[in-house]
């Protein structure tokens, strides 16, 4: 700052320095400008002189002078003076060298004259004035001062109570309390209160409260007193208010003192308008925070002991003294709690509007503490009510409600009201979030949260909005569900049973995605009750109230009790249910009462008992199986049967249920079906059980209206609405096709995945459950889904099996119904367009809507399986087969009729109940009227329906099989693809699988061998019944059961056998080249053999079932008693089968009783029933004719030539012994008979392979060494299974060398036939011996090679037996009788039977037979019979059972190639050179002119032979009743195993039991004089020409003679060889 005085001038002060200094001050006085530089440049330049002076530069005489002299340039020069010497006071005063203070006392002193005391008293320090004499005592003054300071500032006459100045206060009271609705304003109040102030000296601050206090007392003028006390706050500090507030809350702070609502009301204005902060006031309010939270800590402890009290299991004697206690608490807490200020400035904060204020107090204290105060709670709540009124009235009033409008708050501070859902998010949904579970005390609020979230939500799935307004509405959308999750269900279950709100919350729930619903329910019911001690309270009361239901629940109180769950639910529903759940999880008796008690909910309730459902099937710490591991789980399967039952009752939304069982199969987890399966069994009535009768099963195959009223068990009505809700939540969540083909899938999943640890039996049960889900599943898609929506959704069979895997029976299980729609609806096209009403045209037209909708089909299937198989079977075939049903094969008649029956019955009976009031009457009678005309109707349609399905087949049924191969190839085919895959799918798939066969049969289907089909069925089961799932069994059981209806039909009657099977394709028995030509009748297998056939297929069955019932497996054993089960009606029809059955059955039951309970039910289940039937069963020679070998000479001779009878008789002899052991031998025999039959085979292989005088023999010997080729490879397969033939092929080698020199011999005898033929004239005693010795000499040798081989095969059979010559002991016992009876010599003529049983057949008689067979070979008798009858004579053994067989279809199961081929081979190595034409016709000459004399010789002698055997027999039957029953015992031993050379290997065959024998002998007595007649036509029948049969005559005559009590045996085989024929 530059210096106004030069230090020039100082230096020449005296010359011209204080001249130029008064000129420069005279000039700086006269400046008066409005701004203060002269003032300050005054005051410098007498600073800066003053300062020379006490730098000591001038003198202090000089300087006052100069002062002197400008002290009258300004008025204020003496002010400025004393301002300039109090600066340089303080400067110096601080300065430690003394001489410059010296210097400015001196100045002081100087001037005193200029400046008046005073000033200077005013402006210098006390010490200052002390040294300048101007006061005596620095601290005196000072003390002085003070008192007239305080005396001026503070004690002031200011009245602060009213009583010290009431004038003034009255008058202030009077002007707040005027009526203020003129023109006053609180500026005017506030200049007349500043005069009062003054005017009565009133104290401000008290005014300030008098003014807070009327204020108090006239809340409503908010706007006159807010700016009053603004204007006034600028005359006091800011803090004033606040604390004078504060002072007012303290006041109320005692325990008994009570905050008044007025007061909370005037700082909640105030806090709102900004005249006090919130942070201020909060200090001065109690409680403080810490007890707030210490308070809710201790209500959270306390609501959990009230839990773990009401969960505890109180005794009685503690009862009293709890309850004591509780009244004693109870007591203490209805004590006033002390006033909570902070709650009540809250409430009023709440009550104005001001919701930031409120927030930041709510913030501060626990969560909902606040809130759980009701007053504060209805307080927000009316918050929330004005904030959303406009909104909540555009969009939220239901249609026809008025409602109450609310009025908005007067304050314009309030939030604004929202007038769009964007609003709803800035503030109210924050306002809710703070309500929490304490929305419950305003029902209505809820009401229109609920709805406004309705609109919201229609809002939001309506499209057409833009991106971004989307994406708002997304993040609405998630604040909606928040609000839900923490506000809304929460309230819920704290308001009282309200009904309405649950029903008004479902309105918006049910517009949520069931995913969503489900994860709030979820959150509800785990997590929500543990977050506030008031829900923990109700979550404890809820149980412990459900508990005392359900103690309470039965059938009889349902409906109160009923009553009592729905008020209990309406709040709490997860928790009740949770609990009901758990219980009906441990006792499933509780499941009907508790469904029918579920009648009162609302449908939230049943929605939120959808998703407890499925979280309890869901919970992983439950295991999904039984401890022992081969059982699913009680709770599960109780909880599935509940869910059935309540989704059919109750319309609950399933889209969850189903999904969650989808993606348990998605994982891999078919437990879970379970419930898919009840579901839909309840819902749809479709019922699927293994347990069906025949009578079911035949009504399941008719129409809908059938299937409904005798298909099921259990009358499953009024599935209408429940299987419609099925429907539409399978195809709205698009779970139809994905749930099949995930079942389809699992199948073979249960087994390879799921399946790998756990025991076999639940395997099945999985396995069972899967497929059968499936089935029923698709049966419900087929039966409810329209042609569109099931052609829409199930793909092409080609794209179900190569893309979705999935396996075929199931792809053609799912595609059937989609063909049958689409032919019928193409069918009715073609209808319409042309109207022709001739059946003619139908019929063409629904073969033409066929072709259409099945060619692509046809195209499909190609791609399923390898091109080698279509060379079998056509693609045409493969698919009709697949996609025909029941339904349109056959028309159950019988059901229909018994099901219109059922309906007269019940119209009979309505019509005779009296008590029935006529309206209901009428109305039943009316019910049952349509219902019949419905059947009728549907019967007519299924009948035509069936027509027209017939009449495509016959169309079809040339280009079916193709036999590109073998016939045997196409049967392998057929079964393989076809009939085995289907059979075991359904009870019903498994019905038409048999109709199947015998339809094709029927058809006469080229090349389709009937015959070969049925055998492979019968011949080996157990591979297949090992295979099988237990249901698999059943069905497969069912199968068989059918197919041997079908057989035992045929059996039954040669009538319908020769209509159904005599000229059939399907019965032939030949298989030849093509180049071959002829072949009639001779070519078809005849009844008789047909029998022995059937005898065969039960023989085998007997023999596979034995082997499973004796293996131990479980499956096996489980397996083959439910197929045997199944087939019991039509077997077993044989005694002996019956019998070895029953054995082993027992058996088992005395194994199985302790060890495997369900094995030990079953099969003394099969065992009772076993025995119901024996008295339905047959001894086998009623069953087929059992005929010693020389019965096989009637084909045999005809058209082998000699060595017809197919074998040895000794080695017939030997079996039949074999079959006379002890019962309990005749299991091991089985066994040994292996080798025998080997043996034989190879024997009878080198018999009849002398055939040259038949001119077919070439065809027979292809079929012979045809089944020689099979044999063997049968013995191989046998040698491989069973390491036991080798001990007997030694032996085998040695008899198949004897068996080829045996031709040799027979040719021999030929040339004795003149001679033989006059030996069967009556001879004396010892011709007859002499014979005798001969035969049974040559015959010993025999028998003794058979015997050793079969004790060496027995040997390794049989380790433990320690002695082998059992046999031969037997063997020589029954040579012993054959001595005793060899009196009675027997010869036959044209009977080809042995006419006594051979055990008592002498030797020699044997002998004669075997020449007797020889000499039959005459060239007449080939010449009448063609080649192809000779199937039933040469005894075969199948591949897999050691059996003598008369009858084997197994030659047919060679290839066609290889059958060509052994036949030549077959032909050039065993038969003799074969003689040209004109050479046999030579020798059949010669032969028949021999035979014709003979028979002319005898002609006469046979009359008095008749004559004579009549009498013999009557008398014989009178003498000799005991002897011949013996006989008959014995004879039926013996017949049983001629028998056998026909059918089984005796051995194999379990006996028959003595009693029936002798029945069976009895019967045969009563019919003796007419079999004399029967056997001459017999005999007639099987020679060439008439006079051989007069021939036969005589021999039969003179033999009847000779015989005497023999006669009766014979006539009996007499007559079964009639009937054989």
């Amino acid at each position: 700052m530059a210096t106004l005085l030069p230090a020039e001038w100082i230096k020449n002060w005296e010359k011209g320095g204080k001249s130029e200094f008064v000129q420069l001050c005279r000039t700086l006085g006269e400046n008066k400008s409005h701004d203060n530089t002269g003032f300050r440049d005054i005051q410098q330049a007498l600073y800066e002189l003053a300062y020379h002076v006490v730098r000591g530069n001038l003198k202090h005489d000089q300087a006052s002078n100069v002062l002197g002299d400008v002290i009258e340039f300004r008025e204020d020069m003496p002010s400025i003076l004393a301002d300039v010497f109090c600066i340089l006071d303080i400067e110096t005063s601080c300065l430690e060298e003394k001489s410059k203070r010296d210097h400015f006392t001196q100045l002081v002193l100087a001037c005193l004259y200029l400046v008046s005391d005073t000033v200077l008293k005013e402006r210098l320090d006390p010490e200052t004035l002390e040294s300048l004499g101007l006061i005596k005592q620095s601290q005196q003054f000072n003390q002085k001062s003070v008192k007239i300071k305080t005396k001026l500032f503070y004690k002031q006459q200011k009245f602060n109570l009213l009583r010290e100045e009431n004038e003034g206060y009255a008058k202030l009271i009077a002007e707040l309390g005027q009526d203020l609705s003129g023109n006053i304003t609180s500026d005017l109040i506030l200049e007349n209160i500043k005069s009062l102030i003054g005017c009565f000296n009133l104290d401000p601050n008290r005014v300030l409260d008098i003014i807070l206090e009327v204020y108090e007392c006239r809340p409503e003028y908010d706007d006159f007193f807010v700016p009053l006390i603004e204007s006034y706050m600028y005359m006091c500090e800011p803090q004033t208010l606040c604390h004078i507030l504060g002072f007012k809350f303290k006041f109320y702070q005692d325990p008994s003192g009570e905050t008044p609502s007025s007061l909370y009301r005037v700082a909640a204005v105030l806090l709102q308008h900004n005249l006090i902060d919130l942070e201020d006031l909060y200090v001065h309010l109690l409680p403080g925070d810490n007890a707030i939270i210490e308070e809710h800590k201790r209500e959270l402890v306390e609501a959990k002991q009230i839990v773990r009290k009401l969960t505890m299991v109180v005794l009685s004697s503690e009862k009293t003294e709890e309850k004591e206690k509780e009244k004693e608490k109870e007591e203490e807490k209805t004590e006033k709690p002390p006033d909570n200020q902070k709650l009540g400035l809250l409430e009023a904060l709440l009550k104005i509007g001001d919701w930031q204020h409120a927030q930041s107090i709510m913030d501060q204290m626990p969560p909902f503490y606040a809130t759980s105060h009701k007053s504060i709670a209805i307080a927000l709540c009316q918050l929330v009510h004005v904030t959303i009124e406009p909104l909540y009235r555009r969009v939220g009033v239901p249609k026809g409600a008025k409602g109450s409008p609310i009025s908005s708050l007067p304050n314009k501070r309030a939030p604004k009201q929202a007038d769009s859902f964007e609003d709803l998010r800035k503030e109210v949904f924050n306002m809710l979030c703070y309500l929490g579970p304490h929305l419950s005390h305003d029902p209505i609020l809820f009401a229109k949260v609920v709805r406004l979230g309705k609109a919201f939500m229609k809002e939001f799935q309506s499209d057409g909005s833009k991106q971004e307004d989307k994406e708002k509405m997304e993040i609405l959308f998630s604040c909606l569900l928040s609000i839900t999750d923490q506000v809304l269900l929460p309230s819920l279950s704290l308001m009282d049973c309200n009904a309405c709100m649950s029903e008004e919350l479902w309105g918006m729930f049910k517009t949520f995605p069931y995913q969503y619903r489900y994860r709030l329910y979820g959150q509800w019911k785990n997590e929500t009750y543990n977050s506030h001690p008031l829900l923990v309270k109700v979550k404890a009361q809820t149980i412990d109230r459900a508990k005392y239901i359900m103690k309470r629940l039965t059938k009889e109180n349902v409906k109160p009790s009923g009553r009592q769950i729905g008020k209990l639910s309406h709040s709490n529903p997860t928790i009740l249910f949770d609990y009901i759940l758990s219980q009906i999880q441990k006792y499933d008796n509780l499941i009907t009462p508790v469904v029918d008690s579920l009648k009162y909910l609302t449908s939230l309730n049943y929605d939120v008992l959808a998703y407890c459902i499925i979280e309890a099937l869901a919970n992983p710490e439950k295991e999904r199986m039984k401890h022992d591991d081969t059982t699913i789980s009680s709770w599960l399967q109780s909880l599935a049967s509940f869910c059935g039952a309540v989704f059919r009752k109750y319309p609950i939304e399933l889209a969850g249920l189903l999904q969650y069982v989808a993606n348990q199969l998605k994982a891999g987890k078919s437990f879970d079906l379970l419930i898919l399966k009840e579901v839909v069994q309840k819902m749809a009535g479709i019922e699927i059980t293994e347990e069906m009768t025949m009578e079911q099963l035949e009504a399941m195959t008719g129409g809908e209206q059938l299937k409904a009223e005798g298909g099921y068990f259990g009358q499953i009505r009024n599935t209408k609405k429940s299987s419609q809700r099925l429907k539409d939540a399978l195809l709205d969540h698009d779970l139809a096709l994905p749930l099949c083909l995930l079942m389809a899938q699992q199948r073979n999943g249960v087994i390879f995945q799921e399946g790998g640890e756990k025991h076999l039996k639940l395997v099945g049960k999985l396995y069972d459950q899967c497929h059968d889900t499936l089935v029923q599943f698709g049966g419900f898609l087929a039966s409810n889904l329209s042609t569109e929506d099931y052609i829409k959704r199930v793909p092409s069979i080609d794209v179900l099996c190569n893309e979705f895997h999935t396996p075929h029976d199931a792809a053609f299980f799912l595609s059937r119904p989609m063909y049958a729609h689409h032919i019928s609806s193409k069918y009715d096209e073609l209808k319409k367009a042309e109207k022709g009403n001739k059946q003619q045209h139908k019929v063409h037209k629904y073969i033409t809507s066929c072709e259409l909708v099945m060619a692509p089909v046809h195209d499909a299937v190609i791609s399923l399986h390898l091109p080698k198989v279509w060379d079998d079977i056509s693609p045409q075939f493969y698919a009709t087969f697949w996609s025909l049903t029941m339904y349109d094969l056959a028309v159950p008649h019988s059901s229909y009729d018994r099901e219109v029956n059922k309906l007269k019955v019940q119209m009979k009976a309505i019509d005779d109940n009296q008590e029935m009031p006529p309206n209901k009457k009428k109305k039943e009678k009316e019910r049952c009227t349509a219902l019949q005309d419905k059947l009728l109707e549907e019967e007519k349609k299924q009948l035509e329906h069936v027509q027209r399905v017939l009449q495509r087949l016959k169309l079809e049924k040339d280009n079916w099989l193709l036999a590109k191969s073998t016939k045997n190839e196409t049967i392998t085919k057929f079964l393989q693809l076809c009939i085995f895959p289907r059979c075991i799918f359904s009870a019903i798939d498994a019905v038409y699988c048999a109709h199947f066969v015998e339809l094709v049969h029927q058809q006469k289907t080229p090349n389709f061998s009937t015959l070969l089909c049925y055998d492979r069925v019968f011949s080996d089961i157990i591979y297949t019944v090992a295979s099988c799932t237990e249901n698999e069994a059943s069905r497969y059981g069912r199968f068989l059961c059918c197919m041997l209806e079908t057989v035992t039909r045929w059996h039954s009657d040669r009538v319908i056998y020769e209509k159904e099977c005599g000229n059939y394709p399907g019965f032939l028995t030949i298989l030849r080249a093509t180049g071959f030509d002829g072949g009639n009748k001779a070519d078809q297998l005849d009844y008789e053999n047909f029998r022995h056939v059937v005898h065969k297929w039960h023989y085998k069955l007997t023999k596979a079932s034995v082997h499973c019932l004796e293996t131990g497996e479980y499956t096996h054993i489980r397996n083959i008693l439910i197929v045997l089960t199944k087939i019991l009606p039509w077997y077993p029809k044989v005694l002996n089968l019956g019998q070895a059955l029953e054995r082993r059955v027992h058996k088992i039951c005395q194994e199985e009783k302790e060890k495997r309970p369900d094995l030990y039910a079953l099969a003394m289940g099969y065992s009772g029933q076993l025995k119901s039937r024996k008295p339905f069963m047959i001894p086998e020679n009623e069953f087929h004719h059992k005929d010693p070998p020389a019965r096989n000479a009637v084909a045999a001779t005809v058209q082998n030539g000699p060595g017809g009878a197919g074998m040895p008789t000794s080695l017939t002899i030997n079996t039949v012994r074999l079959e006379e052991g002890t019962t309990e031998e005749t299991d091991k025999l089985k066994e040994k008979s292996l080798g025998v039959v080997k043996v034989i085979n190879k024997a009878v292989n080198a018999t009849p392979k002398v055939t040259t005088s038949n001119g077919n023999s070439a065809s027979n010997s292809k079929i012979i060494k045809e089944k020689d080729d099979k044999e063997k490879s049968g013995k191989e397969k046998d040698k491989e299974k069973k390491d036991k033939t080798p001990a007997a092929t030694p032996e085998m080698k040695a008899l198949g060398k004897d068996g080829k020199d045996k031709p040799k011999e027979e040719r021999a005898n030929k040339d004795d036939k003149a001679r033989e033929i006059k030996e069967k004239t009556p001879k004396s005693d010892k011709e007859k011996e002499k014979v005798k010795k001969e035969e049974k000499a040559s015959k010993e040798e025999k028998s003794k090679t058979v015997v050793t081989i079969i004790e060496s095969k027995s040997t390794a059979e049989k380790e433990r037996e320690k002695e082998p010559s059992r046999e031969r002991d037997v063997a020589k016992e029954m040579k012993s009788k054959e001595n005793v009876k060899g009196g009675e010599k027997v010869p036959v003529a044209g009977s080809l039977k042995s006419p006594v049983p051979r055990s008592e057949t002498s030797e020699s008689e044997r002998e004669q037979k075997r020449r007797k067979v020889d000499t039959h070979s005459s060239p007449s008798h080939s010449s009448t019979v063609k080649g192809t009858a000779m199937l039933p004579k040469v005894p075969l053994v199948s591949e897999n059972y050691s059996s003598l067989r008369v009858i084997s279809i197994h030659f047919l199961q060679d290839n066609l190639n290889e059958l060509k081929d052994s036949s030549a081979k077959h032909y050039i190595n065993h038969t003799t050179p074969t003689l040209s034409k004109s050479k046999e016709r030579e020798v059949d000459k010669k032969d028949l002119d021999k035979s014709r004399e003979r028979s002319r010789e005898r002609e006469k002698k046979d009359e008095k032979d008749r004559k004579d055997r009549k009498r013999d027999h009557s008398n014989s039957d009178r003498e000799v009743p005991q002897d011949s029953t013996k006989r008959r015992k014995e004879e039926n031993g013996t017949t049983g195993s001629s028998k056998h050379s026909k059918s089984e290997s005796p051995s194999d065959s379990p006996r028959l039991n003595e009693k029936e024998k002798e029945k069976n002998k009895s019967k045969s007595s009563g019919k003796e004089k007419g079999d004399s007649i029967k056997a001459e036509k017999m005999e007639k029948s099987s020679s060439g020409s008439k006079k051989e049969s007069r021939h036969d005559k005589e021999k039969a005559e003179k033999k009847e003679k000779r015989d005497g009590t023999g006669g009766k045996e014979e006539k009996k085989h007499h007559k079964s060889s009639d009937k054989h024929r």
